[in-house]
């Protein structure tokens, strides 16, 4: 069979930057599956994307002009149903076979074999295989369906002679040229109005030719590279950019480097068709404002990557990825440090005029900004966060947490009063994405302490998967306390998460709790904070005990998947949940569930575990009290109980220091007694008293067992 290679183009208006790259993957992709599924590829075949502003194209490797032809079975009906009792054909089978294009000349030719528990009639023949214009055709027409556009276009489009008019076309923009070449030869197909050829067009400057033939499918990105100015492969531009990167910062001064943003990257990288990057700077008075306005104001409005020292401090200079190469850069430099100037007067301005009104002037105009309209205003939720945030250093200040009790309180009450007034500023107002980082600034400036400036900052921490946490125990309580009034509210009036939709981010806020207790191993119990977040909002709540009984339940699932971040498997992460244990305890219990599972000992008695529990579940009538050692009878569980009374005292002594791998390592010499007991020792004994004795010994080594984990969840 021969092959060649494929390349098909589709050369188009300036694509959406932030989705081209997984334009240019779907594409390709697609194309490449379709024309495997027709049987066009070989084993070997390879297909290689590329993506640039103005263009989405896919190199496939070994395509066959035409696919192999295929041998096609067609069952008709039993023989029982198509033959009469003379062999001829029945009106049923004639017009089955008029259905297929066939008469009853096909009849001799039908074959019989066993199908279920009866005879059937089949029609065997060969289907012809695709051409690889009809193939690319479809696949062309599949790929362009399914692509992840963003929102789509209507444009018009004109025909010329002999049929002169306008059709509507519908694509993500609008498309002005397909390529399709198999090897040398241009594939015959169409798509959104247009006919393949083998021209595409370079870059809108610099292209040396213009337009540019394309004379085999394997000279598309080397012939674009040298006539048309382009680099036709994200991937190749991407790498392109980054080196340059990292040269432009070395040579713009001692120890500078970009910053690393690898949406902007990408961002850059689909806007530009031949990268060039130079340095540019601005007037250093401007480092006046905080770095993170400067840097969100470059990096948002003009997709340019600020310079960074050697100490990570923000520099006036700055990095410009061009999309156009002149012998004097001058004025392209210029040209850019002009632009930016106005926007960093702006930042300037919004962060001056901020300064000249307090955080806590503005707290009372929290009053006028709706929240929800079932929860009230901003004004309002900042009240409840104020009265969770003190129950919360309450709770804490029995424990002896540094800064607790009635400093705590007082420390977090001042700043949940404060966290949110940065919202009223012209700075947030701007970027949005700077709200609790300009509170910290101007906490600051108006004389409040670091902690309170911090904990304003870090309220909304972690805001992201791989965050870091809130600093200090000011910042940990007012954060705990946010994300706990937007859970219980929320969950409250019934506006929960959905399978493939969560517009309040609830599964993060639930992360974040969960977070927050284990890794700054805070000795707090989730019901009895629940409860607490819930009394602020008195009334607004139906059933607040039943909604915080879902919310329970959603963070236990939430502490399962943080538990898998930390490598472990679903058993062990179910082991673990399953346990009465505060979440600050999740990842000592883990370590120690990980360590157990590794014992030689672990499989048995996890499954004796599992049967254990099996077996006092179905006890009629409760278990409890004392076992009473004279009514033990058999050797095997007099010595299990012996075991226990040794092995229990010193895993619960673990236990209760916080050693939960050698609580758990202590269980290990149970296995012997427990095997010989469910070998030896008939539980559900005829005689009542006996049988009782045997699940109260029972039911104590359940609860030996099972103080850290589950063990039962790791029986395979």
């Amino acid at each position: 069979m021969t092959t060649h290679n494929l390349l098909v183009e589709l050369f188009v208006e300036e694509l959406p930057p932030k989705a081209l790259e997984k334009l240019g993957e779907a594409f390709a992709g697609q194309l490449f599956e379709q024309l495997k599924a027709q049987g066009l590829t070989a084993a070997g075949s390879q297909v290689t994307p590329f993506a640039s502003p103005r263009r989405l194209a896919a190199h496939i490797t070994q395509v066959a002009v035409r696919a192999a032809d295929k041998p096609v079975r067609h069952k008709l009906m039993p023989v029982s149903v198509g033959l009469d009792a003379q062999g001829q054909p029945t009106p049923a089978l004639l017009k089955k076979l008029q259905a297929l294009g066939l008469d009853a000349a096909a009849v001799p030719g039908l074959q019989r074999a066993v199908d279920g528990k009866a005879e059937a009639l089949f029609h065997d023949s060969v289907a012809p295989g695709a051409s690889l214009p009809a193939a690319l055709q479809k696949a062309l027409h599949e790929a362009l369906t399914h692509l992840p556009i963003p929102k789509v276009m209507t444009y018009q489009l004109q025909h010329g002679t002999p049929l002169p008019g306008w059709d509507s076309v519908q694509f993500v923009r609008p498309a002005h040229g397909l390529l399709a070449l198999h090897g040398a030869e241009v594939v015959p197909v169409t798509a959104l109005g247009l006919s393949a050829g083998r021209v595409t067009h370079g870059h809108r400057f610099e292209a040396a030719r213009e337009p540019i033939e394309i004379a085999h499918a394997d000279h598309y990105a080397d012939t674009l590279r040298a006539q048309g100015a382009v680099i036709a492969s994200f991937d190749e531009r991407r790498a392109l950019i980054q080196s340059q990167l990292k040269t432009a910062a070395a040579g713009a001064g001692q120890a500078l480097q970009a910053i690393e943003d690898e949406a902007l990257l990408d961002e850059v990288t689909a806007l530009v068709e031949r990268p060039k990057v130079l340095v540019c700077q601005y007037e250093a008075a401007f480092l006046e404002v905080p770095p993170e306005c400067l840097i969100l104001t470059m990096k948002a409005n003009q997709k340019y990557f600020p310079l960074l020292d050697a100490r990570g401090q923000l520099t006036n200079q700055f990095l410009v990825v061009s999309n156009i190469s002149p012998d004097d850069a001058s004025a392209v430099i210029q040209g850019n440090e002009r632009v930016v100037r106005p926007r960093l007067q702006d930042a300037k301005f919004f962060f001056d005029q901020d300064r000249k009104k307090t955080l806590e002037s503005r707290v009372p105009q929290l009053a006028k900004v709706v929240y929800h309209n079932k929860l009230g205003t901003q004004g309002e939720r900042s009240e409840r966060v104020r009265a969770i945030a003190r129950a919360i250093a309450g709770l804490l200040a029995p424990s002896g947490q540094p800064g607790g009790g009635a400093v705590l309180a007082q420390a977090a009450d001042d700043a949940a009063k404060l966290a949110k007034a940065d919202l009223l500023t012209d700075m947030v107002g701007e970027f949005p994405e700077l709200q609790g980082i300009m509170g910290g600034y101007y906490a600051r400036h108006d004389g409040w302490s670091e902690d309170i400036a911090f904990a304003i900052e870090d309220h909304y921490k972690p805001r992201f998967a791989g965050d870091e946490l809130p600093r200090g125990p000011v910042g940990t309580v007012v954060a705990l306390a946010d994300k706990l009034e937007t859970l219980v509210g929320l969950f409250g009036i019934g506006s929960l998460p959905t399978g493939d939709r969560d517009p309040f981010a609830l599964r993060r806020h639930a992360l974040g709790v969960i977070r927050m207790l284990a890794e700054q191993q805070l000795p707090l119990d989730l019901p009895a904070l629940l409860e607490a977040a819930a009394q602020p909002f008195g009334a607004l709540l139906a059933d607040p005990a039943h909604s915080n009984a879902q919310l329970l339940a959603f963070i236990h699932e939430r502490m399962a998947g943080y538990l898998r971040e930390l490598g472990a498997s679903t058993q062990e992460a179910d082991a673990v949940i399953a346990a009465p244990l505060r979440a600050s305890q999740l990842p000592q219990a883990l370590a120690a569930v990980r360590a157990f599972a590794q014992l030689p000992e672990a499989p048995a008695l996890a499954a004796a575990n599992k049967r254990v529990g099996n077996i006092l579940k179905k006890a009629e009538g409760e278990v409890g009290g004392a076992v009473q050692p004279e009514r033990l009878v058999e050797d095997a569980e007099k010595a299990l109980y012996q075991a226990l009374q040794t092995v229990a005292p010193k895993a619960d002594a673990a236990f209760e220091r916080g050693d939960y791998t050698a609580s758990l390592q202590q269980l290990a010499a149970l296995k012997g007694p427990v095997d010989a007991f469910f070998d030896g020792v008939m539980v559900n004994a005829d005689d009542a008293a006996l049988r009782a004795n045997r699940l109260q010994l029972l039911q104590q080594l359940h609860q030996a067992m099972n103080r850290v984990a589950d063990l039962s969840r790791l029986a395979t």
